[in-house]
């Protein structure tokens, strides 16, 4: 009797647990059904300091900070954080954009504009988006098809493809609600790179292309139609025409009349667009002039408004209301869509709401955001341009002799920063706990541009100074960065590793060999009571064009990777190294002439170095190595476009069939100098 009661007993509970995990997955199943996608709205941000566990915008808050107020991962036990989950983009391009986690969820974006919505817990995939299928390859691009981010907005993703088109994605599909092209001239060198910003009613862009012909502005689009609502351009257009809006007036009178009008002028506005819900103004940064050199662009001088400049605008009507120019007249590639913090600052005993900036000139900006005065310029890095900048007027002081690029007699780099700047477009973080900005920082001149150094800086804003500083590995190796309330900054490595810092002291306490280099800025998020800490990680961008062979690229290939760490976590899993490069193929019979090979050479250098750089592990195809059957096919790929799908687009619009085959003969040139170099010399 007792045995079939225990018997009972048993199937009742058996009976019991399945209908329990029945009912359970069930629930799952509903509440997966039901999930709010992308529920981001004005009170949420603007709350996200009561609500730590989300991520809700790329830099975390409206304001930016790339500051955690997450403590369950910290100094004391650090030590312990390992592998949680990978995701794998199936990509080979560069991956800078820092995801953003909202109710479970992980959106981010990747090469050309893919979008990635995935399970934060898990890293499972829920859906992809990718726009390259329908995307027109442009044939100027600076800085590889790199995607610095999205913007999640009640319900819907926004993000920008490589092409230039603006798109609304349904948060919980990835189905496309609208799309727009946000390209004012196709014949121009635009693209699109940086990460859409929502503002009030409207959704705003930029683009890219001031290394080219491009003229800058930015587009604000209505959240819900994509209508355009306003565009605003950065810098004037030819004289004689009307002003696209009233603020060019007054920059026009700062370019010469006869400046070269057909190369667009610069001043775009490639990056961090950012909204301040508080004074309802969205800020940018503004780029380079074009050309680089002010007596090509505008030979009789003048300030060039508004390249190198922050300009803050009311996103309801698009105008402006203050600019500061940073760098009058820039002569040195100086633009300033470094990433800008949002925050409260109490300076000289009053509390002010600013932004903080550590741009490419090289002096880390304290700006009035209200009104763009400069309350604060001290340099974070050498510079050499400029001796200071004066609070009264905000202008740099120049030095002497800045313009000309002479230099000293002892063979010292005499311009400083360079055209990488003291900070790129990588995050750098505010930690309001320890009051101190950590900024992956870059030290090099005009001259030296390939041979500086890089540090994690840890900069107090309020005194202007450095208080700690770990080197890194070399001038390319300048990761975004993150901090916590744990007392912990993350960056990532050009050799593949993701480091933890104490906050006060800059000591390492943590590092994971992950195998794969990282650019990006990390960012963290916490679900069922499990910090997480995430970062993607893949080689590319400006300064990454060609892996370094030092970089975990160059040793384990680049295949692009989301990573997730928590605490007592396991190994990470590490790419296998790469077999050895194969010997360089015997190229084709050398057909041309001294004057093709030459006029080829020019040819090569004016559209097609900036991509083929013909080293080892470049991005894009090392023309040294091309197949016999590229050989035969080369008019139909460069000019025919047969791998356009490839990312190689057609060049018949611009090359003739006789300067495609200069090109041709100029690299059949190079494919020989190759095969012979590795060729046992003959003994004398």
């Amino acid at each position: 009797m007792r045995r079939k009661l225990s018997a009972c007993l048993v199937a009742a509970v058996a009976v019991s647990i399945f209908a329990y995990g029945a009912s359970k997955a069930l629930a799952q199943m509903r509440s997966a059904a039901h999930r709010a996608y992308g529920q981001i709205n004005l009170k949420r941000l603007m709350s996200a300091d009561q609500h730590p566990d989300q991520w809700l915008t790329s830099g975390r808050d409206f304001g930016r900070s790339y500051y955690s107020p997450l403590n369950q991962i910290n100094q004391s036990n650090v030590s312990r954080l390992g592998f949680a989950w990978e995701y794998k983009t199936h990509t080979v391009r560069g991956l800078e954009a820092t995801p953003i986690v909202v109710d479970g969820v992980m959106y981010s974006s990747g090469p050309v504009g893919q979008v990635y919505a995935l399970d934060a817990r898990t890293g499972k995939g829920i859906w992809t988006f990718d726009p390259s299928n329908n995307m027109r390859v442009n044939q100027h691009s600076c800085c590889d098809e790199d995607n610095r981010g999205i913007d999640v907005w009640e319900g819907k993703v926004y993000v920008a493809s490589f092409d230039g088109h603006l798109y609304s994605l349904d948060a919980r599909t990835g189905h496309v609600i609208w799309k727009v092209d946000t390209i004012a001239n196709h014949a121009r060198g635009y693209t699109s790179t940086g990460a859409p910003e929502v503002a009030h009613h409207v959704v705003i862009i930029g683009n890219a292309g001031a290394e080219f012909d491009a003229r800058g502005y930015v587009s604000a689009y209505y959240l819900d139609t994509g209508k355009l609502a306003w565009r605003f351009y950065t810098v004037p257009g030819p004289p004689g025409k009307p002003y696209e809006n009233p603020e060019l007036k007054k920059a026009a009178k700062t370019w010469d009349p006869k400046s070269d009008w057909k190369m667009g002028g610069g001043g775009t506005v490639w990056d961090a667009i950012q909204y301040d819900p508080e004074l309802n103004l969205v800020y940018f940064g503004t780029g380079n002039g074009t050309f680089y050199n002010r007596q090509q662009r505008s030979p009789d001088g003048g300030d060039n408004l508004y390249i190198s400049s922050i300009v803050a605008l009311n996103p309801d009507t698009g105008r402006m209301a203050w600019y500061y120019q940073e760098v009058p007249g820039d002569q040195w590639d100086f633009d300033v869509v470094q990433p800008l913090i949002l925050t409260d600052l109490k300076i000289d005993g009053s509390v002010h709401k600013v932004i903080m900036q550590a741009p490419k000139p090289g002096f880390f900006m304290i700006i009035d955001r209200k009104t763009g005065k400069v309350l604060s310029a001290n340099p974070y890095v050498p510079v050499t341009w400029a001796k200071y900048v004066d609070l009264k007027t905000g202008r740099p002081v120049e030095a002497p002799d800045a313009r000309s690029f002479k230099y000293s007699t002892n063979g010292k780099k005499y311009i400083e920063p360079s055209p990488m700047g003291g900070h790129n477009w990588d995050p750098m973080s505010w930690d309001p706990q320890t009051g101190l900005v950590y900024i992956p920082a870059i030290e090099n001149g005009q001259t030296t541009l390939f041979s500086g150094k890089t540090y994690l800086r840890a900069w107090d804003p309020i005194r202007g100074k450095a208080v700690w500083n770990v080197p890194l590995m070399d001038w390319w190796d300048h990761a975004g960065v993150m901090s916590t309330a744990g007392g912990l900054v993350f960056q990532g490595t050009g050799d593949g590793y993701f480091n933890a810092y104490d906050a006060k002291t800059g000591q390492k306490l943590k590092s994971i060999f992950t195998g794969t280099t990282i650019v990006a800025a990390p960012m963290t998020y916490e679900i069922d009571g499990v910090q997480y800490v995430a970062v993607m990680a893949a080689w590319g961008g400006g300064g990454w064009n060609f892996a370094h062979p030092n970089s975990a690229a160059y040793q384990r290939g680049n295949e692009g990777r989301i990573l997730a760490f928590k605490l007592n976590g396991g190994s990470t899993p590490v790419p296998p190294l790469l077999p050895p490069l194969p010997p360089f193929p015997k190229p084709p019979a050398q057909t041309g002439t001294a004057q093709t090979i030459k006029e080829g050479q020019q040819l090569f250098s004016d559209h097609c170095a900036s991509c083929h750089l013909n080293m080892d592990r470049s991005l894009a195809p090392d023309l040294r190595r091309l197949p016999p059957a590229a050989h035969t096919e080369f008019q139909q790929i460069v000019r025919g476009g047969i791998l356009q799908a490839a990312g190689m687009p057609p060049w018949n619009d611009v090359l003739t069939v006789k300067q495609v085959d200069a090109i041709h003969d100029y690299i059949i040139s190079l494919d020989w100098q190759a095969y012979n170099s590795q060729q046992p010399q003959k003994k004398k």
